[in-house]
């Protein structure tokens, strides 16, 4: 099953179940309840934001030799949903795992969710329970207009603003950016 495009009409292959999507996630779609669901409402700053910090992420790993793999908008398991986080990390060892899936089988420790124009604070927040309860360890929901950082943990809840340091709370511990740095 192929994602087409004929005549600038885009014809999505048919999934009728969480694991069809699994098998052949199509691009820049996600599974939610029972519905194939495209992921809309990027910006050029959304997308600014998801660069630079899986550019920080990245460097971080490298130069610490933590290892692991940064992905963005990769297809994960959550639930009975198959999601797109815009931003994760996954462990070394989740990589040995799981390095060739077409889809992780579950969520990834470490996911940033960039909060776009279209998106709604409470499905996002929701979303972040949902990574949770799916072997998520930490989730970063960061709001680009209101210059807040929110950091998720399954026992706390960090809100950073403009002027401060955001960091992590259980993974890639040692890990942090300037709000102003990550947003600009």
């Amino acid at each position: 099953m192929l994602v087409s495009k004929h005549n600038d009409v885009v014809t999505v292959p048919e999934i009728l179940s969480l694991e069809d999507f699994m098998a052949n996630p199509p691009d820049g779609m996600e599974w939610v309840d029972e519905q194939l669901i495209e992921k809309t409402g990027m910006t050029l700053k959304h997308s600014e934001i998801e660069v630079n910090l899986s550019f920080y992420w990245r460097s971080y790993i490298n130069s610490n030799q933590v290892g692991g793999k940064v992905y963005t908008e990769v297809p994960c398991r959550i639930s009975k949903q198959g999601r797109r986080p815009d931003v994760a990390y996954l462990t070394p060892e989740l990589v040995a795992q799981f390095g060739d899936v077409p889809t992780l089988p579950q969520s990834f420790p470490l996911i940033a969710e960039i909060v776009s124009p279209t998106d709604l604070a409470e499905e996002l927040f929701l979303k972040g329970q949902e990574y949770l309860q799916s072997c998520c360890e930490e989730v970063w929901l960061v709001f680009p207009e209101s210059r807040l950082v929110i950091v998720i943990t399954d026992n706390q809840v960090c809100g950073f603003k403009a002027g401060d340091v955001v960091s992590t709370q259980k993974v890639l511990l040692g890990f942090s950016v300037a709000v102003d740095e990550l947003l600009s």
